[in-house]
């Protein structure tokens, strides 16, 4: 089977396991084509984790085929679908664990949460986030957990990466650790990844979340990628806006919001071998905030 690239997933040629990944897309992609009897089209081009193409099922339903590039995010993806059980998410219409492959409900039209105007947007946020804040154990890494692996990293990737960034910026993520994650509230399944972009326009329900990488951790997590994400605005006064809005919608503390999105900005602004120089800038605005 034929298959072209997305520019967005060609990041993964640069590691030894991603151009292993690569090269076995195409045989994959036939295996799953044939399991399931669909029809595919070219894939998505905003793909950037996961090979995503359009298919339909024998019976004409629309769906995605989803082959995930190997990390830990993503690994209990199809579990959190599942566990939503299609309320406010994207349903899971099959799963084969070994190929890394979902068979995932198709959003139409799709159009992204952040076609919207920002305070419009954030009205469907909080109406979605805590229906899919549900309570939720194992298998699911817990938000202690994760956070753990971003302090022990942190430290590590800066100083390999050439200290990128002031050092005031790691200390105050450091320290907001450490008195977050002793002192949460109750744990909930939550999204580290819920920016603007993974809610699409759908015909069963108005709006649903699509690609999650889930934990379970306080509700005051959850919030965090739209408070941190620029896709509704990537300004100190649009963050502090979404901060605020967010907060006070779904009755949380904003200051652990607030701290959260520090610390998971500062980890995610950092890859193996590349800095993100606007994640950084987001976590000057957020710091300013306080």
């Amino acid at each position: 089977m034929r298959l072209e690239i997305p520019e967005g997933l060609r990041w993964t040629e640069r590691y030894p396991a991603g151009r292993t990944w690569l090269a076995g897309l195409p045989d994959r992609l036939a295996e799953c084509v044939e399991r399931w009897e669909l029809r595919v089209g070219p894939p998505f081009a905003y793909a950037f984790a996961s090979l995503a193409v359009p298919a339909e099922l024998p019976d004409g339903t629309p769906a995605v085929l989803k082959l995930q590039y190997p990390d830990d995010d993503s690994v209990h993806e199809a579990t959190a679908l599942a566990h939503w059980a299609g309320r406010g998410a994207i349903r899971l219409l099959a799963h084969d664990a070994e190929r890394r492959a979902l068979l995932v409900e198709r959003c139409v039209p799709g159009t992204p949460l952040h076609g919207l105007p920002q305070d419009a947007a954030l009205d469907v946020a909080i109406g979605l986030l805590p229906r899919l804040g549900v309570p939720a154990g194992p298998p699911f890494t817990s938000l202690a957990e994760e956070a753990a692996g971003w302090a022990e990293r942190m430290p590590a990737k800066w100083e390999r990466l050439n200290r990128p960034f002031e050092r005031r910026l790691l200390d105050a993520a450091l320290g907001l650790l450490a008195g977050l994650v002793p002192s949460q509230g109750e744990q909930v399944l939550v999204n580290q990844d819920l920016h603007a972009g993974n809610v699409l326009a759908a015909g069963r329900e108005p709006w649903l979340a699509i690609d999650p990488k889930p934990l379970v951790g306080e509700r005051e997590f959850a919030a965090v990628p739209l408070v941190r994400g620029p896709e509704l605005g990537n300004t100190p006064g649009a963050v502090r806006h979404r901060l605020d809005r967010l907060s006070a919608g779904l009755g949380l503390d904003r200051e652990r919001v607030r701290g959260w999105a520090v610390v998971h900005t500062l980890a995610w602004s950092m890859g193996d071998d590349a800095v993100f120089p606007q994640q950084v800038e987001t976590v000057r605005w957020l710091l300013d905030l306080a």
